[in-house]
């Protein structure tokens, strides 16, 4: 598709960032840092909340649905059997060559090798946020599996850092020796990857990530945007709405690993409101959030795609079913006591499809979700 459309991609420099979790936090992070350092930087991240132009942006500003009407037209015609990704991949950089952006922040989707940003050229830096089990059926199922495909993307005389530890860590210092990557990570640069100040993003998790985005801007010579980067907001990671007297904290938690930095991140909530898509392993993800609220709601997280046997969950681990998101929404906060928390986790669907809902609560002429 990218010779189909001259090579988009060879017109400007990328960040590429590949990982299990933090990818779209790193990538808000770098996106605010370039900008503020005062270079012109285009986004590429997946999957979007409320609107498909939220996955590409040019100098912060999301892409006009007029141009992707556009290029959906031209696709029909020059590449009707490609894959959505591919397709929104392809756009991202025809969007950037023609706005002539010189840097681009690309998020990678699935793995590194086998992701489509493998096809990118004139990829500056490669960031790998963490490794950890997800998407097994595709990377493989074990961590070492996995990480050898994130891995996969070192190129040679590319800087490489990440924020990995542990077995996949090893994987990942392997690779970049075999391929002649120059590795970077917090214990072999320590200055490089010292935060100023903690993130304006809550949790553990995200100061890692942000030691990810703020070596990165300071191996370019962005220094003057570390406090923007630090500043940097990315809707529905730990998310904070305050409506009927209650605290609700929106998360798009989709995976063990995910799930677990959140318990950590929020220790006690009064009600749980979850969905997992079914290919997902919805079981060990909700295991890991099990400890942090006693009342339970379950629900679909997508209505275009198969979910978790909610009645199981219930059965299994206590709790109600409401299928439809917006009235289990209702019925959470029913059971979410005044001055209590209610914690709303499982998927990025989930949070795409509740996200308006909670922004239109704090209008007072807001009154109810049915």
């Amino acid at each position: 598709m990218l010779e189909r459309l001259h090579h988009p991609d060879q017109h400007f420099d990328s960040l590429r960032v590949v990982g299990t979790n933090g990818k779209g936090s790193v990538c808000a992070m770098l996106e605010a840092g370039v900008l503020a350092a005062g270079q012109r930087v285009g986004r590429f991240t997946s999957p979007h909340l409320e609107r498909f132009e939220e996955r590409i942006r040019v100098a912060g500003h999301e892409l006009d649905p007029a141009r992707t009407a556009a290029f959906v037209q031209w696709a029909r015609l020059h590449a009707p059997e490609a894959a959505f990704f591919d397709l929104t991949l392809a756009l991202a950089c025809q969007v950037f060559a023609e706005d002539g952006v010189p840097w681009a922040v690309m998020e990678a989707g699935v793995g590194g090798a086998s992701d489509a940003t493998q096809a990118l050229r004139r990829v500056r830096a490669v960031l790998i946020t963490n490794v950890a089990l997800d998407h097994t059926a595709t990377l493989g199922p074990t961590l070492s599996d996995i990480a050898r495909d994130k891995a996969g993307a070192a190129q040679p005389g590319v800087p490489l850092l990440t924020t990995a530890e542990g077995e996949g860590l090893q994987v990942i210092e392997r690779t970049a020796q075999e391929r002649g990557a120059p590795l970077y990570t917090p214990a072999s640069h320590p200055t490089l990857f010292r935060l100023p100040h903690p993130p304006q993003l809550t949790g553990a998790h995200q100061r890692q990530n942000a030691r990810l985005a703020v070596a990165t801007l300071r191996l370019f010579g962005w220094d003057a945007g570390l406090g923007a980067a630090l500043q940097a907001d990315w809707p529905a990671r730990l998310e904070r709405f305050e409506l009927q007297e209650r605290t609700v904290l929106l998360d798009g938690a989709h995976n063990p690993a995910a799930a677990q930095a959140l318990a950590l991140a929020v220790p006690h909530a009064d009600v749980l409101l979850f969905g997992g898509l079914a290919r997902k392993d919805t079981l060990r993800t909700l295991e890991a959030l099990l400890e942090v609220a006693q009342r339970r709601v379950y629900t679909h997280p997508d209505p275009q795609q198969p979910a978790a046997d909610l009645q199981a969950l219930a059965e299994t681990y206590g709790g109600e079913v409401e299928p439809q998101a917006a009235l289990a929404l209702t019925r959470a906060l029913e059971l979410t006591p005044p001055g209590g928390t209610l914690l709303i986790a499982g998927s990025l669907y989930l949070a795409g499809q509740l996200r308006p809902l909670l922004d239109s609560a704090a209008h007072p002429s807001y009154t109810s979700f049915r």
